[in-house]
């Protein structure tokens, strides 16, 4: 199902023994755009402090609750590696993290979750406990190979979004799919451009992102934008609009069986 990321902020996440805290917001990677963590601020039981959660532990989200629902516990949680919020996350934390949860590494793979399209897990091995899980998994050393590419939505939130002829306005949300985890469009509000507009472009369609001057970059026109099949983001995004959009553009849609079958190449299926 796609949704916009506005609707988990503000999420109660609830443990399988009480209630975490609530969402403030999510780091995604800027290279397949994939929804790494939760940031979650919990409440006194921990001080307040702010835990990350990957959607490896997600077992449902409920929108009409405003709920995440987890397969861990407070404890879990409470041990878990520390995070300055404030600073990037490094690679060799995301390292630690997985480590002592128990998670396979999304990075190095051919997917958007490493070998799979989507951060399916074995639940026995959750709940088989950190510490037994961590002794069985190789070490990864020092330094884990490349470079962290974690991104915040709150902080991409408003960036300048630039056409090959032209800026056309800026970043006003994020649509992404609650199965894959993965952000598949951005909202692009065009007031400065073209009035009382906004439209949709998906993340497949990104050339460039410059973070030190603030601007996501495509090479699809202005003109091309301008005369998409309008969004009204009043209305649930549905598989007839997408389908649309892709057409419109002369793209595959990520859902083709055209592109199923070279991620399957991808893999050495």
């Amino acid at each position: 199902m796609l949704r916009n990321i506005e609707s988990l902020k503000g999420c109660t996440v609830a443990a399988s023994d009480g209630e975490l805290g609530l969402v403030e917001e999510l780091y995604f990677d800027d290279k397949a755009w994939g929804i790494r963590y939760l940031v979650v601020k919990t409440g006194n039981w921990i001080d307040g402090r702010r835990v990350l959660i990957s959607p490896y532990s997600v077992i449902r989200t409920e929108p009409g609750t405003l709920s995440v629902h987890v397969e861990l516990t407070r404890q879990q949680v409470r041990d878990s590696p520390s995070i300055d919020t404030h600073k990037p996350v490094s690679r060799q934390h995301e390292a630690e993290y997985s480590r002592y949860y128990g998670y396979p590494t999304y990075w190095g793979g051919p997917d958007v979750w490493g070998v799979s399209s989507y951060p399916a897990f074995s639940r026995a091995v959750l709940s088989a406990g950190s510490p037994q899980v961590r002794a069985q998994l190789p070490p990864y050393g020092d330094e884990p190979p490349g470079d962290s590419h974690l991104r915040s939505t709150n902080a991409v939130d408003g960036y300048h979004f630039a056409a090959a002829d032209g800026d056309i306005g800026h970043v006003s949300g994020f649509i992404f799919d609650d199965e894959a985890w993965t952000i598949r469009y951005l909202t692009v509000d065009t007031q400065t451009w073209w009035p009382s507009k906004e439209v949709l472009l998906s993340t497949e369609w990104i050339a460039l992102i410059d973070w030190f001057e603030s601007t996501i970059s495509t090479q699809l026109t202005r003109d091309a934008i301008k005369s998409s099949p309008a969004y009204d983001s009043r209305i649930p995004l549905a598989r007839d609009f997408e389908t649309q959009l892709f057409a419109f553009y002369g793209k595959a849609g990520y859902w083709s069986d055209e592109r199923t079958a070279l991620r399957l190449k991808g893999r050495g299926a």
